[in-house]
């Protein structure tokens, strides 16, 4: 189950005496943030609810209301947020005695007080307070969930907003969306609004969706290795508007055709299609997703490998030229368009 399932299937009654919420999706830890607050009801003007910013509030404050009992209701809720730290990130919103006055706390809870820390990063382990943490809470994550967890939450939000994906819709929300957990909640979002309901279909998805940086250098590879370098120089113009840089565009160029090659060889080594992505994962230490796998196919098929090998070596040589700082950058990458072209 997601963080986000887990979380909205609380109330304020369910509520453990000590929740944390913490991750490195920051992201996704924004979304988690949101969905807990609403879950509980949370109110500015609630009397039985504190709040504190701990880069903006003075501790001393924060550790009066903590160990003081609740006086508008039998229990109350304390929601601490920027609690930096008890993760590993350098920035810290609280001295070492605040820190032994909080662990102090956490050892001794006060009974009718409900604590939730907001933590975003990742928690430092080491830290005695992280371990008491870990004892006593209940610990939400924003991270990188597993996939099969990802397709299922995500084809039930699909039906929570009254749309309708087949299946190569979906892979290609997916895909598009790199399949990270904030980047797809967004493209759905925008998907909603731009179809409202019913059925959403690739060319919805072209249409709705914004071209990330990685959608446009899959173009710009594209008109490369059909020789439109005309189309080629207008969109290396407008990302060098947008504030790209050519190193990043040829780190991306690379990457793509670094796939398309590798397709190519396993091909060669008698791999069928359906083979490919599990030898790429083992290949590279990471799981390659099968449809990923299909549009790459698709998208090299009719490119030799010997122009997959000439484009790579000579991006690669661009980048090192770049970086040494022989000659323009700019004049360098539109060098290595052209030959790639010839």
């Amino acid at each position: 189950m997601l963080a986000i399932e887990a979380i909205e299937a609380l109330n304020r009654e369910r509520l453990s005496p000590l929740t944390v919420l913490t991750g490195e999706d920051l992201g996704q830890f924004s979304q988690l943030k949101e969905a807990l607050l609403r879950v509980i009801g949370f109110e500015a003007q609630d009397l039985t609810v504190s709040y504190f910013d701990l880069r903006e509030t003075a501790f001393e404050t924060v550790a009066i209301d903590l160990e003081s009992l609740p006086f508008f209701a039998e229990d109350k809720l304390v929601i601490l947020d920027q609690v930096l730290d008890v993760t590993t990130a350098k920035k810290r919103a609280l001295s070492d005695d605040d820190l032994k006055r909080l662990e102090a706390y956490l050892e001794a809870p006060v009974e009718t007080t409900k604590l939730i820390l907001l933590a975003p990063g990742k928690l430092d382990s080491k830290r005695r307070i992280v371990k008491l943490l870990k004892r006593d809470g209940q610990i939400f994550e924003a991270n990188e969930p597993k996939e099969a967890d990802l397709r299922q939450y995500f084809k039930k939000q699909v039906q929570a907003l009254s749309l309708e994906m087949d299946t190569a819709s979906f892979e290609e929300l997916l895909v598009k969306s790199h399949f990270d957990f904030s980047q797809i909640s967004q493209n759905l979002a925008l998907l909603k609004a731009y179809k409202g309901s019913g059925s959403i279909s690739q060319s919805d998805i072209d249409l709705a969706l914004p071209k990330s940086l990685q959608d446009n250098i899959f173009d710009l590879t594209q008109l490369v290795l059909a020789d439109k370098i005309e189309a080629a120089r207008e969109l290396v113009k407008d990302l060098r508007l947008q504030g790209e840089d050519e190193v990043k565009l040829i780190a991306i160029m690379l990457n793509q055709l670094r796939l398309f090659l590798q397709l190519r060889l396993l091909q060669d080594q008698g791999k069928s299609e359906n083979q490919l992505a599990s030898a790429l994962s083992d290949i590279l230490g990471r799981t390659v997703n099968p449809y990923q796998v299909k549009y790459a196919l698709r998208d090299s098929r009719h490119v030799p490998t010997q122009r997959l090998q000439k484009a790579i070596q000579c991006l690669i040589e661009t980048d090192y030229q770049i970086k040494s700082g022989l000659n323009d950058k700019a004049y360098l990458f539109e060098v290595a368009l052209l030959k790639i072209v010839a």
